[in-house]
Parts: C-alpha cells; sequence; structure tokens
C-alpha cells in the first residue's frame, strides 16, 4: 500500500517502478543501514534511485548506485518517493507528491509510523513488492486554506491557527457556511483530516476519524472556555477564522511548517 496527495489524478494501475526518489529520516543514525538494504534491493530490480542533495550529504553517499536530483528538480520523474523514517518524514514526501500525485511508500523508522507502509524489518519484502508494481494507491484528502482568495498552502494532516506570539492567548471568531458561531479564546484551532485526526487534534482531545470518511473536525487546544467541544463537519463546509486579538497577529501552521505569520481572515475547506 502506497499514500498519495490528490491535486492531480492519482495512477489507477500501478506499474514496475524504474526509477525512485528516497527522502530518510533527519537524524541519519536513526535508520541504520536502511540505505544500503534499498540500495540491494533496488539493484535486483534495475531501479534508479534519485536523492536531493541534502540527503547525499547527510548520509555521505559518494559511492554507490545514487544519482543526485538537480537543485531545482522536482520528483516528477519518479514513479515511488521512497521514505525510510517515520510520520514527519512521510509527512514531507507527501507535500513533495501535491503537484504531481507521486505515490509515497514508507518503511516505518520512527516511534509511530501511522502514515508508513510497513515495518523495518520487512524492507526487502516489502520493497520487492512495490518494486515489481505490486502496491495498490491509497488517495488522501487535504485541508485547502486560503488568505484573501489566495491558497496559502495545502495540510495532509492538519491545518492550525495560533497567535505568532508564543504563550500568549489568541481570541477567535469562527463560523461554518456563513453561521457565526461565537469567539473564543485559546491556544490555536486545529482542523484536521481523517489521517491527520490522530496526530495534533486527539492530542488536543479531539475524536479519531475512521480512514474514508469524507470530512473534517475542528478542535481546540487550550480553549478558555466550559462548553468548546470537537466538530465533525462533512465535505463542502466552509469554516471561516478570524483574528480578534488586539495586538496580538496569527499565524497558519501546515502539518507542523509555518506558513503565514500575520494574518485577519482564513477560509478552510477540504480539498478531494
Amino acid at each position: 500500500m502506497t499514500f498519495s496527495t490528490t491535486l492531480q489524478p492519482v495512477r489507477a494501475v500501478p506499474h514496475q517502478v524504474t526509477r525512485a526518489a528516497v527522502i530518510t529520516h533527519g537524524l541519519a543514525v536513526t535508520i541504520g543501514d536502511g540505505l544500503a538494504r534499498l540500495a540491494q534491493v533496488a539493484e535486483r530490480f534495475g531501479v534508479e534511485l534519485v536523492v536531493p542533495e541534502i540527503e547525499l550529504r547527510k548520509h555521505n553517499l559518494h559511492d554507490g548506485p545514487w544519482r543526485v536530483m538537480e537543485e531545482d528538480e522536482s520528483t516528477d520523474g519518479a514513479d515511488l518517493i521512497v521514505v525510510l523514517g517515520g510520520d514527519g518524514t512521510t509527512l514531507r514526501a507527501l507535500h513533495r507528491s501535491l503537484d504531481n500525485g507521486v505515490p509515497v511508500f514508507a518503511v516505518n523508522y520512527g516511534r509511530v509510523g501511522f502514515l508508513t507502509t510497513a515495518p523495518a524489518a520487512e524492507l526487502e519484502q516489502a520493497l520487492s513488492r512495490a518494486f515489481s508494481g505490486d502496491y495498490c494507491v491509497v488517495p488522501l484528502p487535504t485541508v485547502d486554506v486560503r488568505r484573501e482568495g489566495e491558497r496559502c498552502g495545502l495540510g495532509v494532516n492538519d491545518a492550525v491557527i495560533t497567535s505568532a506570539l508564543h504563550g500568549r492567548m489568541a481570541h477567535f471568531q469562527w463560523s461554518v457556511n456563513g453561521v457565526d458561531l461565537g469567539e473564543i479564546g485559546c491556544d490555536a484551532v486545529v482542523i484536521s483530516t481523517p489521517s491527520g485526526s490522530t496526530a495534533y487534534s486527539l492530542s488536543a482531545g479531539g475524536p479519531v476519524l475512521g480512514w474514508g470518511l469524507d470530512g473534517l473536525v475542528v478542535t481546540f487546544v487550550a480553549p478558555h472556555s466550559l462548553t468548546a467541544r470537537s466538530l465533525v463537519l462533512p465535505r463542502g463546509h466552509v469554516i471561516v477564522i478570524q483574528n480578534r486579538g488586539e495586538g496580538t497577529a496569527a499565524r497558519i501552521v501546515l502539518d507542523g511548517q509555518v506558513v503565514e505569520r500575520v494574518l485577519q481572515e482564513v477560509k478552510i475547506t477540504r480539498k478531494t
């Protein structure tokens, strides 16, 4: 099983892999001999392995079957993105596939591995099947965040609206489909997909959404309220968050990465 974000149509019929882009855990030591094991499988199946420059430096890959991805080169030419890492690394890879839908196949070298495809102990067996084309693609929904009509970005797991000043409570006015739901003080608002409902939203007390549910969940982090509860919404609903904090800017964080630091209003919907 592989995952793909779906801005572009997902390839309906998997086929034998001839080129794979490789992305690894931020700490090189975490994956041990994973790259060597990957290289052996790739050689057996005649798969070209392409790595970004940062991976070459991280692992000192001066020998072996590695081709370096050019600075401006994307993963467009790859049949598969192979991840050796955990959920954070897998999210980075999924963001690389947002524009082209290249499937992501992740071998778990992390702590949880909710988004990964196979455990590290089964690397050879799992990648042998993947490289031969024996896999299915599971499309993942994304959270679409727009400011003043322009897209700020997409979140595979979640979009978080929070105070731009660390330690300062945010004050947000929020509405769904034009229905005003009031003002609330909180540390943040988390809008997550079903796959992201087991991440930050869960930590803040939100419900777990089963994979395949066609919706989003809105969860408040540390709300200054006795009545704030998570809200599960189906596809098509538009969530509007307005910053009401006097003198306190807000920011947007997508999958743990800050993408916008000053905002007054954002609109959030489920994409695909």
